[in-house]
C-alpha cells in the first residue's frame, strides 16, 4: 500500500460532521460539512454521512489509498468498534478511529499532555498523561453527559411536569409546545439528544435574565463540569482546555476558580483527528 501523502481528520457527533484534508506540509486542502453522525444512535447512518463528508472534503485527483484517516467520533468506546469504522471505510493507506474525547484532547493540547473538558451536545473529560489515557464520562445520554446541553435541556423540560411552581423559564419553554403536555410527551418520544441540547441557548438567556429555575439548572450543569475539571487535576492533567458549542457560554456559571483554570483551546478536534493519523498542521483555517 502506498505511503500516505495526505491526511484527513474527521469529527463525526450528535451535532454535526466536519471534515478537513491537508497536505504533509499541513496546508489545508479541502473540508466538507454533514450533519450529526453519531455512531452510538445509529451506526449505519452515522458512516453513511461520515462517507459523504469525506467525499466532499477529498479534492479531485487525489488518491485513496494516499490518504491516512483520522476520525474522532462521538459514542466509540473500544478497539472492536474502531475496527468496525475501519472496515467501514476500506482503501485507505490508514484509518485511525478514537473517541470524540481523545481526539478533541489532542486538538485542544497538541500531542504532550493536557486534559480536556468537552461541554456540548454531550460531555467528557480526558486526560493524556504520559502514555496513559484517561476518560472520564462521555457514555451517552442515557448514562451520563452531565453539565451537556442535552442534559440541560431535558432537566428543564421535567420543569414542565407541575411538581414546581410555574417559573420564567418554564413559561416560555411550554409555549413551544403551545402550552399543551401530550405533545410534549410524544416529541420526547422520538427525541434525540440534540433536540434537548437545542433547548440550551434559550435556557441560559433566561438563566442570565435572572431566573431562579432556570440559573438553578444552568449552577448543576456547571458544577457537573467543575467535577469534571477536579477529576482531571487529579489525574495529572495541568492544562485543561474547554471546548464544545456549550463550553464559553456556561463558562459565566461556573465557580470563578474553576473557570480561571480551563484554558482556551489550541487547536479544535478534526485537526486533533488529523494529528492522530500522522500529519502536521500549518496555522490556517478556512474550514469550519
Amino acid at each position: 500500500m502506498a505511503k500516505a501523502q495526505l491526511f484527513l481528520g474527521v469529527d463525526g457527533g450528535a451535532t454535526r460532521c466536519r471534515a478537513r484534508l491537508r497536505d504533509s506540509s499541513g496546508r489545508e486542502l479541502g473540508c466538507g460539512l454533514g450533519p450529526a453522525s453519531n455512531i452510538y444512535l445509529d451506526f449505519d447512518e452515522a458512516m453513511r454521512v461520515v462517507r459523504e463528508t469525506i467525499e466532499s472534503a477529498i479534492v479531485a485527483g487525489a488518491a485513496r489509498q494516499e490518504i491516512s484517516v483520522g476520525l474522532s467520533l462521538a459514542g466509540l468506546s473500544d478497539d472492536k468498534e474502531a475496527e468496525r469504522v475501519a472496515a467501514a471505510l476500506p482503501g485507505f493507506a490508514r484509518v485511525v478511529a478514537v473517541n470524540d474525547a481523545v481526539g478533541a484532547c489532542v486538538g485542544a493540547n497538541g500531542l504532550g499532555d493536557g486534559g480536556l473538558i468537552i461541554a456540548g451536545t454531550g460531555s467528557a473529560g480526558i486526560a493524556r498523561v504520559g502514555a496513559r489515557t484517561t476518560t472520564i464520562g462521555g457514555r451517552g445520554f442515557w448514562l451520563g453527559d452531565d453539565g451537556s446541553a442535552a442534559r440541560l435541556g431535558e432537566a428543564a423540560l421535567r420543569a414542565l411536569d407541575g411538581l414546581e411552581p410555574m417559573s420564567r423559564l418554564a413559561r416560555a419553554l411550554a409555549r413551544h409546545f403551545d402550552d399543551d403536555p401530550l405533545r410534549m410527551s410524544r416529541w420526547a418520544a422520538d427525541a434525540r439528544p440534540s433536540d434537548y441540547g437545542a433547548f440550551a441557548p434559550q435556557i441560559l438567556e433566561v438563566a442570565r435574565s435572572g431566573d431562579a429555575r432556570a440559573r438553578e439548572i444552568a449552577g448543576e450543569a456547571a458544577n457537573a463540569i467543575a467535577a469534571l475539571a477536579n477529576a482531571l487535576n487529579a489525574l495529572g492533567a495541568e492544562r485543561i482546555a474547554l471546548v464544545g458549542g456549550f463550553g464559553e457560554p456556561l463558562r459565566p456559571f461556573l465557580p470563578p476558580d474553576v473557570a480561571k483554570r480551563l484554558a482556551a483551546p489550541w487547536r479544535n478536534v478534526v485537526d486533533g483527528a488529523i494529528l492522530l493519523a500522522g500529519g502536521t498542521l500549518a496555522e490556517d483555517a478556512s474550514c469550519p
